[in-house]
């Protein structure tokens, strides 16, 4: 799986992009979430408030229950605001 950092979630995470496996037991984005959360200090920072980070999957806006499984390309960013 690939994960995608944009904006400020990617300079806390400090990489714009990563491969990673996550366990099987990942099932969606929102666990997704909670496993990345684990991986580094920066990782545990960007996803502090998961309330504050959109997710796509596939480059389709995905909700906290949407699926994700190997092979998935998942970007977070934080939530576009326009003026």
């Amino acid at each position: 799986m690939k994960v995608l950092y944009f904006a400020w979630v990617r300079q806390k995470v400090g990489t714009a992009e990563e491969d990673v496996a996550p366990p099987e037991e990942v099932r969606d984005v929102a666990g997704l979430v909670g496993w990345l959360a684990g991986r580094s200090p920066g990782h545990a920072a960007a996803f502090a408030d998961p309330r504050q980070v959109r997710a796509a999957v596939n480059q389709d806006f995905a909700t906290p229950d949407h699926p994700v499984r190997a092979g998935d390309e998942v970007a977070f960013f934080p939530p576009v605001t326009g003026g």
